[in-house]
């Protein structure tokens, strides 16, 4: 889906004035501008080369990245949450480029999102590209629709966490996931 530009700019220029404020003045005369040229490159973001490798195809423990940033848009208030991703797979004959984990994430949260979808897309799209044995996905995030509005109560976070195959079905595979990515923080 490609980003109408015209569109886009038109919109903004509209939410300013609903706002009331000026959409000519100087701060502002090239922010729909800049809106649309922000939303195009979110959209080239979500295309990416998912790069599998079945060389390594013996490899058969747990390979984990955590602490991912991740950047999205609340789709109920327009505002951004953010966070850290942890995600980890157990190969099975083929395994990925370490950074396509970060992509995968970057590319399923650069759109309005709830984060329980985002977390189980992430994990969907690895256990459909990877064919791995099992994947974890845990996502700790602090929502701005919930610090700067309503409650306004910054600083906590919201955990979701989506498991799939011997994550779900082994209790000592995802106490190990879990045990891995709380390791630092204690």
């Amino acid at each position: 889906m490609a980003v109408d530009k015209e569109k886009m700019k038109q919109a903004v220029r509209l939410f300013l004035e609903a706002i009331g404020e000026d959409p000519n003045r100087e701060g502002l005369k090239d922010t729909p501008e800049r809106v649309a040229r922000m939303w195009e490159e979110f959209d080239r973001m979500r295309d990416f080369d998912f790069k599998l490798f079945e060389e390594f195809g013996n490899y058969n423990e747990m390979v984990l990245v955590k602490d991912i940033n991740v950047y999205s848009i609340c789709e109920h208030h327009l505002l951004p949450f953010f966070g850290k991703a942890h995600i980890a797979y157990i190969p099975d004959k083929i395994v990925c480029g370490l950074s396509k984990l970060v992509r995968t994430v970057r590319a399923f949260s650069l759109s309005p999102q709830l984060q329980e979808r985002l977390t189980n897309q992430i994990a969907d799209f690895l256990m459909d590209n990877l064919k791995p044995k099992g994947v974890a996905v845990v996502l700790e995030m602090e929502h701005l629709c919930m610090s700067m509005r309503g409650v306004m109560s910054p600083g906590h976070l919201t955990v979701t966490s989506a498991l799939r195959g011997v994550f779900l079905s082994d209790m000592r595979t995802r106490e190990e996931f879990l045990k891995l990515i709380r390791k630092e923080k204690e």
